[in-house]
């Protein structure tokens, strides 16, 4: 099984190297700003796919924190839309795997249906060129995919838009655990639902089952049980990128955890 770590970006080919990983995962520029994808490896994007194939480096794009395309609120939609566009056009330029968004959220007052239909006209909207992993979350009552109901809504949608069959999910360890959703049977759950698990994000969690809280920890030091932390890496049987507190050393450390127990 391929494990990685979510890395700094600006040379993510000699990160995965000091990890000895096979993937990595990165952003492109600032993830709390609209500015636009910034490529800040020294090659720019065409050195960077060509020596990450020649290093047999795998590379995912973590898209900004700030693209919800499921909200009612034009302001935030709109150039939610433009950014993920711009991120996806960025992440298959350097050869990117997948380029990853989370699920968003619609107000207290609006109905999640809303929502639902919001990302089936956003994914008719994207020229997918790539794969979009779409993300589960950990919080928020109208979060579009923290509840496996809600997940389910998204997914019905989506699957009527056309470019649907470039939609994989991105199943998040932490936030199924503190989003509510019962460990024993996530992985089943969730392909139910979707058919797949394009990849994995594996994190421990500092917070409780159903807190809602989005606080990753090293394996072994939060609240997610052990085994059922690498059961669920098992099960879901894809690419493993750790978004781990650390750099490579504690990446290292999770990495040797995870595969003793897999």
């Amino acid at each position: 099984m391929d494990i990685g770590a979510h890395v700094e970006q600006t040379d993510p080919i000699a990160e995965a190297q000091a990890r000895n990983a096979p993937l990595v995962q990165f952003f492109l520029g600032d993830p709390q700003s609209f500015k636009g994808p910034v490529v800040k490896y020294a090659g720019g994007a065409e050195g960077l796919k060509a020596d990450a194939a020649d290093a047999g480096v795998d590379l995912y794009v973590h898209a900004p924190y700030l693209i919800n395309v499921a909200t009612t609120n034009n302001r935030q939609r709109i150039p939610g839309r433009k950014l993920l566009q711009q991120h996806m056009d960025a992440a298959a330029e350097i050869g990117a795997k997948g380029l990853i968004v989370h699920g968003g959220h619609v107000t207290d007052d609006d109905d999640p249906a809303k929502g639902f239909d919001n990302w089936r006209k956003a994914i008719e909207a994207t020229d997918l060129k790539i794969p979009l992993l779409i993300e589960n979350t950990a919080g928020g009552t109208n979060a579009m995919t923290r509840y496996l109901d809600r997940i389910a809504g998204v997914w019905e949608a989506i699957s009527k838009a056309e470019g649907f069959d470039m939609v994989g999910f991105c199943l998040d360890t932490c936030h199924a655990h503190a989003g509510g959703n019962p460990m024993e049977t996530v992985v089943d759950d969730v392909r139910k639902i979707t058919g797949r698990i394009d990849l994995v994000h594996c994190n421990d969690s500092r917070d409780e089952f159903d807190s809602g809280a989005d606080r990753h920890a090293n394996f072994g030091a939060g609240r997610i049980d052990p085994d059922l932390l690498a059961a669920v890496v098992r099960d879901a049987d894809a690419p493993v990128i750790c978004e781990t507190p650390g750099g490579a050393k504690e990446h290292t450390a999770d990495f040797a955890w995870l595969r003793e127990r897999l």
